[in-house]
């Protein structure tokens, strides 16, 4: 699904919209509405936020990191799995909960592995996973771990709540041969996500939905 997609807003379930700021957004030319967050990912809020954007036309995907905050209706379900952690529960353990009370359920066509590399070590992702630090030599070696190894169809390159090093961005573009880049973090104009597209395939505006929502469409770029 994200194969198509240049630009796409994520909107915090956990976090306060307009009714008028949400319509801009699911009308502007973005491609698609990723819906995830880190913090108080509840089924109420998820609910909320997947009967709100399913007024519009635009494609909703759900990023799922709370199992119990999964639901029917969305365009696609992305699992997240972050390749620089610690501890394998946030590899693929949270995956394997989720698999084990609701395989009987799924459609794996509508389902696809998100790997995330988070770079921002001072975010609550960062945190929360668990992740450790992924330095200027180690990051080939990830990003062709992935790529060769791995094969997965996306990654996810996240800097949570700050604008990223092009440097790194560089680096992941001449490793990831197969891989379909993502880009997400502080992208709050249509400067940086010019910049950010010269490195990813798809670029992701997160909290500048939230915070100013004209900002935010600046930021679409096709």
């Amino acid at each position: 699904m994200l194969k198509n997609a240049r630009h796409i807003f994520k909107l915090d379930p956990a976090r306060e919209i307009t009714d008028e700021a949400l319509e801009m957004i699911a009308e502007s030319k973005t491609d698609m509405i990723l819906v995830g967050g880190t913090d108080n990912v509840t089924e109420d809020n998820v609910l909320n936020a997947l009967s709100r954007v399913r007024r519009f036309s635009k494609p909703v995907a759900l990023e799922v990191t709370d199992k119990d905050a999964v639901m029917p209706g969305f365009d696609h379900y992305f699992i997240p799995a972050v390749f620089n952690t610690t501890d394998i529960k946030w590899q693929h353990g949270l995956m394997l909960e989720a698999l084990e009370e609701y395989s009987h359920l799924i459609d794996y066509s509508e389902m696809s592995l998100l790997p995330y590399l988070i770079m921002n070590e001072d975010c609550k992702a960062f945190k929360k996973a668990e992740a450790e630090p992924v330095t200027m030599e180690m990051l080939p070696h990830y990003v062709d771990m992935i790529d060769k190894l791995y094969k997965t169809e996306y990654l996810y390159i996240e800097y949570s709540g700050m604008y990223g090093d092009p440097e790194v961005m560089e680096t992941v573009k001449r490793h990831a041969e197969n891989t379909h880049v993502i880009y997400g973090g502080g992208i709050t104009s249509k400067e940086q996500a010019l910049e950010m597209a010269q490195f990813a395939d798809t670029i992701v505006a997160g909290n500048v939905i939230h915070d100013d929502v004209k900002k935010a469409l600046r930021t679409i770029i096709n």
